[in-house]
């Protein structure tokens, strides 16, 4: 599989964005560089494939993307944030700062051959299902581009690599904004692999995860059934509740969830312990955390009525990604520059194999060859519920595209800028790690949080992942 394809459109159009003011024979020179080089970015990107870690794990995946950045010459702060696998890596001095940011964990249950049919490497065994091996492979390549272009150029500025931890469902960017890590950036950028070719300011849901655990009383079934009480009849009770609340919520809410811990293996034990896995989401904070109470609340009753006790554990909570049409424009300029992506007669057969099993209207394949049209209207930023674009939404602009991009085997895509953000843990409205969920500009740069989304294609050696970012 051509990965350097991959490779070259990521980095340079990210590199690209960042110097936006370059001639024709620089953006070309910076192309060839990446070319040069895609050996080495495919090598790595299939070593963090191969070696599949979970969020906050990632010890050799991090590792490897410190290796490959300390040996251009970039400075590398270990373990930032009081987190092991975090880190940042630096080129250069002075303003601007511009940051790419680079996430490199798998997803648990995911594991999978790089063939078009199910067979997992390791049973129950981990993945990359959303294509974060690129991901931080990509982002690092656009970085070092960017190193040898102040370097060629002689221009002040510095070029700042963030290795994040814990993208899918851990939100370890939280714990670094939290520590003041961005503080000092003037832009930042990141990427994740699409469907498309496109740069459009689409949003996220804002969403929020807990653990629900509860605690009943072991009995055996058949000879003390009156003396137990069943933590799982606790979480089936609140699942059905939470079931029951689906018709009474915006529709816009997405709630799902799974049961971790059944209670045991044994059925003739009423379990003492039972937990399950909730995320909640919607198109605004404040909103969603009306929504999420009542999930809670959901879970109290069912403690109260099957004799049990509740108690829960904020996982992780964020708000919606803040579109910018501005950037939008300059990222699309720069992504039809760079072209799409033409693969080989073998990659669209494995695709092609790939396409058979999805569901629903499929994109066409050869629209990988070229860039869809900015169409999407940015979102209007507001504390209002129907200020974000809704998923319903979303999915009417992809159905409507002309011309649509013909590329499946492909994951979703997003990238977002923050401008000089200042934090203050004492903003959170939602779990004390989310200290970046209001953010409040600098009032000295007139600054903005900023967000839009890129799609590029993926090959289709992986698995396709849904879980919105």
């Amino acid at each position: 599989m051509k990965l350097f394809r991959f490779f070259l459109l990521i980095s340079f159009i990210l590199f690209n964005f960042s110097v936006s003011a370059f001639t024709q024979k620089t953006k070309t020179e910076t192309a060839a560089f990446i070319d040069q080089h895609k050996v080495q970015y495919v090598k790595v990107a299939k070593t963090i494939w191969e070696h599949p870690e979970l969020g906050y794990l990632e010890f050799k995946s991090s590792a490897l993307l410190q290796k490959m950045l300390k040996e251009e010459g970039f400075t590398i702060q270990k373990g930032v944030a009081g987190i092991p696998t975090a880190f940042i890596a630096s080129y250069g001095s002075e303003s601007p700062v511009i940051g790419i940011l680079g996430e490199f964990d798998a997803l648990p249950g995911l594991s999978q051959e790089a063939i078009p049919e199910k067979k997992p490497v390791i049973e129950d065994g981990h993945g990359h299902g959303c294509g974060h091996h690129l991901f931080g492979t990509a982002s690092a390549a656009a970085a070092i581009s960017v190193k040898h272009w102040l370097i060629a150029t002689g221009t002040k500025g510095t070029i700042r690599f963030y290795g994040c931890p814990a993208e899918e469902g851990g939100s370890g960017k939280v714990y670094m904004v939290r520590a003041g890590l961005f503080n000092d950036v003037d832009i930042v950028l990141h990427w994740h692999p699409a469907d498309m070719n496109s740069a459009d300011p689409w949003t996220s849901l804002a969403n929020i995860s807990a653990k629900f655990r509860f605690t009943g009383i072991a009995s055996h079934a058949a000879a003390a059934p009156e003396k137990g009480r069943s933590a799982l009849d606790g979480v089936e009770s609140m699942d059905y509740m939470v079931n029951m609340m689906r018709e009474h919520v915006p529709q816009e809410t997405r709630i799902h969830y799974v049961i971790t811990n059944g209670g045991g293996t044994a059925p003739n034990v009423v379990p003492a312990k039972a937990e399950v896995f909730y995320y909640v989401r919607f198109i605004n904070a404040k909103d969603l955390m009306d929504i999420f109470n009542r999930v809670v609340k959901a879970g109290q009753g069912a403690a109260l009525g099957t004799g049990t006790t509740m108690n829960y554990e904020i996982i992780h909570g964020v708000h919606t990604l803040l579109p910018n049409l501005s950037l939008s424009k300059l990222m699309d300029a720069n992504l039809r520059r760079v072209g799409g992506v033409s693969y080989t007669e073998d990659e669209e057969q494995f695709a092609e194999k790939i396409r058979t099993t999805l569901i629903g209207a499929r994109t066409p394949m050869k629209a990988a060859k070229a860039n869809q049209k900015l169409t999407a209207r940015p979102a209007t930023v507001s504390t209002r519920p129907t200020a974000m674009p809704t998923p319903s939404r979303i999915r009417r602009r992809r159905d409507t595209r002309t011309p649509r991009s013909e590329n499946d085997g492909s994951c979703w895509s997003s990238c977002s800028i923050w401008r000089r953000i200042r934090c203050s843990s004492s903003d959170s409205g939602m779990h004390p790690a989310s200290s970046h969920v209001r953010t409040q500009s600098s009032t000295r740069s007139g600054g903005f949080v900023g967000a839009f989304l890129v799609r590029a294609p993926l090959l289709s050696t992986f698995l396709h992942h849904s879980e919105p970012f």
